[in-house]
């Protein structure tokens, strides 16, 4: 054996721990999946069936949950996939920056001027935010 010090780099990022992994032939339409490290919801899944190089295909097309950017993969059946950890807490959160969605923010804008309560819906997953629907609670 060697006196040498050895170094080993982590390849893990810090999303990492946001996702699980789940075996690619049991991911459904409408469940949530990472396709290209981003989060996004399957609108269409195709299998296909087993050739001559082995493993049965997955084909899955996602919308990311955030930009609602279409992405596509090919996974083999047997193998794993990351799948998104979509949490709720219940508290209140002070630190959300607002929507881009120009209806929406003005809406927020609005509501907020004339003194109602709203309740905004968050969507988060892989540290990533994004208020994405409003509720008007009534004044305040």
């Amino acid at each position: 054996m060697s006196d040498e010090e050895h170094h080993f780099e982590s390849k893990a990022d810090a999303g990492a721990s946001k996702t699980y992994p789940q075996q690619a032939g049991t991911i459904r339409k409408n469940a949530y999946v990472v396709i290209k490290n981003r989060p996004c919801k399957v609108v269409e899944v195709s299998t296909s069936k087993t050739g001559k190089h082995g493993h049965a295909k997955c084909h899955y097309v996602g919308i990311d949950i955030f930009t609602g950017k279409k992405y596509e993969d090919v996974v083999p059946s047997s193998h794993n996939c990351d799948v998104s950890l979509l949490t709720e807490s219940g508290g209140t959160k002070d630190d959300l920056r607002l929507p881009t969605d120009d209806a929406l923010l003005q809406q927020i804008k609005d509501g907020f001027g004339e003194g109602k309560d709203l309740v905004v819906t968050v969507m988060s997953a892989m540290g990533e935010e994004q208020i994405c629907a409003l509720k008007d609670i009534g004044p305040k």
